[in-house]
């Protein structure tokens, strides 16, 4: 008996050794890792103040500013006949290049409005928009325009 007791062993041994091993796990577990997670956010949404509905602003005190100087109006009409007219009184170019640098001089210049009759030389528009150009004048407007449209 001693024998098969022998063979016994020897057969279970080697079953033994012969069967193949479990694979180790090799990856890693992330449950801990999502419950601390979440256990950091709660933390987090509680700890944040409850938001506020109003805004604080910080006003200046004093005066307020003075009121911005608005810009005179200088009316230059075109009429019919290609004359060009400063404030309603007609003038020659050079005498329109002297009124327009005398404006270009002043603090706060002023807005120039260009009234160009339909009938009018686009020569001569095109000049006084030049004259305005030269003597450094940049508010300029054209008045009128709806005249041209058909």
């Amino acid at each position: 008996m001693t024998g098969d007791m022998d063979m016994l062993k020897q057969g279970l041994s080697l079953t033994v050794l012969s069967a193949p091993e479990p694979d180790v796990m090799m990856d890693i577990n992330t449950t801990p890792l999502i419950d601390v997670m979440l256990v950091l956010l709660v933390m987090l949404i509680i700890t944040i103040p409850i938001q506020l509905h109003s805004v604080n602003l910080d006003l200046p005190v004093g005066a307020p500013p003075s009121a911005v100087v608005q810009p005179t109006k200088v009316q230059v009409d075109i009429d019919a006949q290609s004359t060009v007219h400063w404030q309603g009184v007609p003038v020659t170019a050079e005498v329109l290049e002297a009124h327009m640098a005398a404006m270009a001089h002043q603090q706060v210049q002023p807005e120039i409005h260009v009234r160009p009759h339909k009938a009018a030389h686009y020569a001569v528009f095109a000049a006084v928009l030049a004259t305005t150009k030269r003597s450094g004048l940049t508010k300029i407007a054209v008045i009128g325009s709806e005249q041209f449209v058909q």
